[in-house]
């Protein structure tokens, strides 16, 4: 194919360096592959805390894992996709592990090489800048450039109506919400649950518990924006942690004497011990966010045993993104996801500005177009 394609993207050449945008050039598509022309990209925490991690490779790198777009062009042995698709994009996993051929591509035993490495199996990688290669593949795309390559198995087509410049965070952070409550608290109509942080992924979850018809879903922030959110998209009740003297209490009384499930999304281990202490008795606790490598549970045992608490982790809610993807965009179509309250639009030439956002907390979902 014709190696003159160029893209646009944001590097980070060192950890914590700034972010620059710079014109790469395609090497090559190989045989497995798909290029995506992308329309959007959401800007995700996991993003922004890789910023500032030790480079697992010495390449620089584009990060971005929530994109939206057409597929440009595609390798001798893809079938699964044509050149025009609408498609969004989600993480990548070998396909052939324990966890893979059991349906949960989210646990697959190579998650790290797949997702973290940014470069293919051999090393090499599809894109060059005046510096030398550019690692890609950050969540199997990096997403954070006007174009993507992407392997087969991760590019999730959609309907030709999709709006794409709203979907990408579909790939991950809304996956990640809705899916820990529909696929793996998997909680009955009128139990209740209680959600820790009303972030993006937070509030996902929040709309999954709606959509379930729960009697009472908790929503716990210290900042008063994200509770009205949270209310406004189906939280019955909320609790301002900076605000009350015993967050334990004060979740517990919204439905004595405990919750059925609750969901930690800060990556706070503090509260995530919260998280547990509210639960009823036989009652489970998930959690998501990327903690950093040396932080440690701690939970009194005496509680978890003899009240027979779960806690369980989770990561990409546990989902098959070909499937699960598609069930959420219908959700959002019937009226039981409104996704597009959380968003703010930026242009990529403002990535710094939507970074900062989206670390305030000003942009609930910090969404990146790419210039047409």
């Amino acid at each position: 194919m014709n190696t003159n394609i160029t893209t646009r993207a944001a590097l980070i050449h060192r950890p914590g360096g700034p972010i620059v945008l710079e014109d790469l050039t395609l090497n090559d598509l190989r045989d497995d592959e798909v290029l995506v022309k992308l329309v959007a990209t959401g800007v995700c925490h996991t993003d922004v805390s890789f910023i500032h991690r030790p480079f697992l490779a010495d390449k620089p790198i584009i990060l971005g894992h929530e994109g939206a777009g057409y597929v440009e062009a595609i390798g001798s042995k893809v079938s699964s996709v044509k050149v025009g698709d609408p498609v969004v994009l989600s993480f990548d996993a070998c396909g052939h592990c324990e966890s893979c051929q059991d349906d949960h591509p989210a646990y697959c035993h190579d998650f790290v090489a797949h997702n973290f490495l940014g470069q293919r199996p051999d090393g090499s990688t599809a894109w060059h800048g005046d510096q030398g290669p550019v690692r890609h593949a950050f969540f199997g795309q990096s997403s954070f450039a006007t174009r993507s390559v992407c392997r087969a198995s991760n590019v999730v087509k959609l309907k030709t109506d999709a709006d794409l410049a709203l979907m990408g965070p579909l790939g991950c952070g809304l996956q990640t919400g809705a899916g820990a409550v529909m696929n793996v608290l998997k909680p009955s109509a009128g139990q209740s649950i209680a959600i820790f942080g009303a972030g993006s992924v937070g509030l996902a979850a929040i709309m999954a518990a709606k959509a379930l018809d729960l009697a009472c879903i908790v929503a716990i922030d210290i900042k008063d924006s994200r509770l009205e959110m949270a209310q406004s998209l189906g939280a019955t009740h909320v609790v301002n942690a900076k605000e009350v003297e015993d967050v334990v209490a004060q979740v517990k009384a919204a439905c004595a004497p405990g919750m059925h499930y609750t969901l930690d999304t800060t990556a706070n281990m503090a509260i995530l011990r919260q998280a547990t202490e509210v639960l009823r008795h036989r009652g489970t606790c998930g959690f998501v966010g990327g903690a950093t490598a040396d932080a440690e549970i701690c939970v009194n045992s005496r509680d978890m045993m003899i009240n027979g608490k779960t806690l369980k982790g989770i990561i990409e809610g546990d989902a098959d993104p070909h499937r699960f993807i598609p069930a959420l965009i219908d959700m959002y179509r019937a009226g039981q996801f409104p996704m597009d309250k959380l968003v703010r639009y930026y242009p990529l030439e403002s990535i710094h500005q939507a970074i900062e956002d989206a670390e305030s907390g000003a942009a609930i979902k910090a969404i990146l177009t790419m210039p047409t």
